[in-house]
């Protein structure tokens, strides 16, 4: 089956300025998901998407095709990733005549994780019957009992309303946060839905140490602490 990846890197960002080529390690941020996608043999070609002629040129350097520039109205602050997932599958059927196989989403902003995660997520996706393969973590705090919400009056309340039902942690639905580590994805269901819960959705547990989400420059210290403490290879 034909896969392509995908990595979706906007110039803008907010909490970490420049933070798709800011270094991490001894190369810049977005380099990892390059290298981490060439190192898995089901995907065939790496494309990045990005308003950046500077991210373009750090992504070729890395080994990674830039065939367009993703469109100024995609890549601000409260656009959708969806749309510009669309985009990029658009941009291939229109200008190659067809669509991959496996769209393979590999964010900037896991470096941490193993190729094996990726892999694991192509090869459930290939296995089962999802439109749409994720990444989860096992979550630090469950919505049944330490996670709540607070009303405009300034009270508290839980995410989830148990009614007395629980009593104890250990008995409530286990609940998983979603990484940002890989997605597997049928482009047919990306160009004809909006959003990833409206089809069939299939998970890859991956370790809490290799599902860092970088948002901050706080995220970046801990990425840099557990690189430089032999954790991870750089």
């Amino acid at each position: 089956m034909t896969a392509i990846a995908f990595i979706f890197a906007r110039g803008g960002s907010k909490g970490v300025p420049g933070k798709n080529i800011k270094k991490l390690g001894n190369k810049p941020l977005i380099a990892w998901s390059i290298e981490q996608a060439k190192a898995v043999k089901k995907i065939n070609r790496v494309i990045v998407s990005t308003d950046s002629i500077e991210i373009a040129k750090v992504a070729i350097q890395y080994g990674a095709e830039v065939p367009f520039l993703r469109p100024a109205e995609l890549a601000q602050d409260d656009s959708p990733e969806w749309s510009a997932w669309r985009h990029a599958l658009t941009y291939l059927l229109e200008n190659e005549g067809k669509l991959p196989e496996i769209m393979v989403s590999v964010p900037t902003t896991a470096p941490l994780r193993a190729t094996e995660d990726i892999e694991n997520c192509i090869n459930h996706y290939i296995s089962g019957k999802f439109d749409i393969v994720l990444a989860v973590t096992e979550a630090n705090r469950s919505p049944y009992f330490n996670m709540v919400s607070i009303a405009e009056n300034g009270q508290a309340k839980l995410v989830i309303e148990n009614s007395g039902k629980y009593t104890r942690r250990q008995e409530v639905p286990d609940v998983f946060d979603i990484t940002t580590v890989a997605y597997v994805v049928n482009p047919n269901f990306v160009l004809s839905k909006l959003s990833i819960f409206e089809g069939s959705v299939g998970v890859v547990r991956v370790p809490k140490e290799r599902a860092l989400d970088i948002d901050t420059e706080w995220d970046f210290r801990i990425a840099e602490c557990l690189i430089q403490s032999n954790k991870v290879n750089s």
